[in-house]
């Protein structure tokens, strides 16, 4: 018996150092609407990939959309996808399953099986969704988790405990650079809710019929190079999300070059300042920022400065050299905090 546990120790111990153990990310399905927390969790799998990790994304219909049409085909044709529908799911115990938070409910079907097991969470609106009363990630052997920032950490800390809790600050994609031509009278705009664009829209064109010749562009429902270009051409970006977590829209705004109004979120990131945007408490006051803006912006009252501050508070979210190296220090200090303790099992095993 003792040498049966020591023999299939030895194999998930040769599994973990030779990069064979599966990391199975787990992805909910856009069905072909992008998704910012989607596209963090494929660049964390990419990266593992192109290191010589065993990935694999797991989704859980056999139906599932994938993301080609917004992100790129890269990531559905670089990493093996498996649906949770097919019933041939390998696990052994030098694997990783790597789930959202949203999907509260996995946790408790896979609570019994063997491997080790970490928490995605990147919306503090998501961690109690979908499970019951009094019920914590540990008690179904979740024991890590990673998050995109300080903020959620300290939430998240105070919620879930016995839970180490890692950041991964998301890096945001190439194709988000600044315009070289003089912007447009076009203003971008991006809610979670789309009755908050509209009741926006239509409160400041009959507040400000004088401005009527400047134009709101709703940049939901494109893919992520079509998002880039349409975005770097607006003078102005427009946000309301109050459920956010990180606040990848104004980052992306102002990589672009464009100065954001936003309302200010529930649990507000600690890259938002005074000085990189115009943050709102009231989101009934904002056409009135947005009137404001245009006509400084057409008196060339707009400050340098902002432009400046924009620039050099979003330096560290364009550096995906340093996103690939803190993915692959966390990830192999996971996989050698597994290998530990199957070598100390076997250790204490005589032959």
């Amino acid at each position: 018996m003792d040498k049966d546990l020591k023999q299939k120790l030895l194999v998930s111990i040769d599994n973990l150092k030779n990069k064979k153990s599966r990391l199975y990310f787990m992805v909910q399905d856009s069905k072909g609407n992008a998704k910012a927390s989607i596209r963090y969790i494929y660049q964390i799998a990419l990266v593992l990939k192109r290191d010589g990790f065993n990935v694999i994304i797991l989704h859980e219909k056999n139906d599932y959309q994938g993301v080609q049409s917004w992100l790129s085909e890269e990531y559905m044709n670089d990493i093996p996808h498996k649906s949770l529908e097919q019933q041939n799911l390998e696990i052994s115990p030098e694997d990783f399953i790597i789930i959202p938070e949203i999907f509260g409910y996995v946790m408790e079907q896979i609570k019994n099986l063997p491997c080790g097991k970490i928490v995605i969470a990147q919306s503090y609106r998501y961690l109690l969704e979908t499970l019951q009363p009094g019920q914590t990630w540990n008690q179904f052997g979740f024991l890590k988790c990673l998050t995109t920032n300080l903020r959620q950490k300290e939430y998240i800390e105070s919620v879930m405990r016995n839970v180490s809790i890692d950041i991964l600050q998301p890096t945001i994609s190439e194709h988000f650079i600044p315009q070289e031509l003089p912007p447009m009278p076009i203003i971008g705009i991006h809610t979670r809710e789309q009755s908050d664009a509209v009741n926006v829209i239509k409160t400041f064109y009959l507040k400000f019929p004088q401005y009527r010749w400047f134009t709101f562009r709703d940049l939901r429902g494109l893919s992520e190079k079509e998002f880039a270009s349409s975005l770097r051409e607006c003078f102005l970006s427009v946000w309301i999300d109050n459920e956010s977590g990180f606040g990848t829209f104004p980052i992306e705004s102002m990589i672009s070059g464009v100065p954001v109004i936003g309302k200010i979120p529930n649990l507000s990131p600690q890259w938002m300042t005074e000085e990189n945007g115009i943050w709102v408490d009231d989101v009934v006051l904002m056409p009135d920022f947005i009137a404001d803006f245009i006509q400084n912006w057409l008196e060339d009252g707009i400050k340098p400065e902002l432009y400046e501050n924009i620039k050099n508070s979003t330096e560290s979210f364009k550096n995906i050299e340093e996103f690939k190296n803190k993915t692959l220090e966390l990830f192999n200090g996971y996989i050698n905090s597994r290998l530990e303790g199957f070598e100390s099992q076997a250790s204490k095993i005589e032959e």
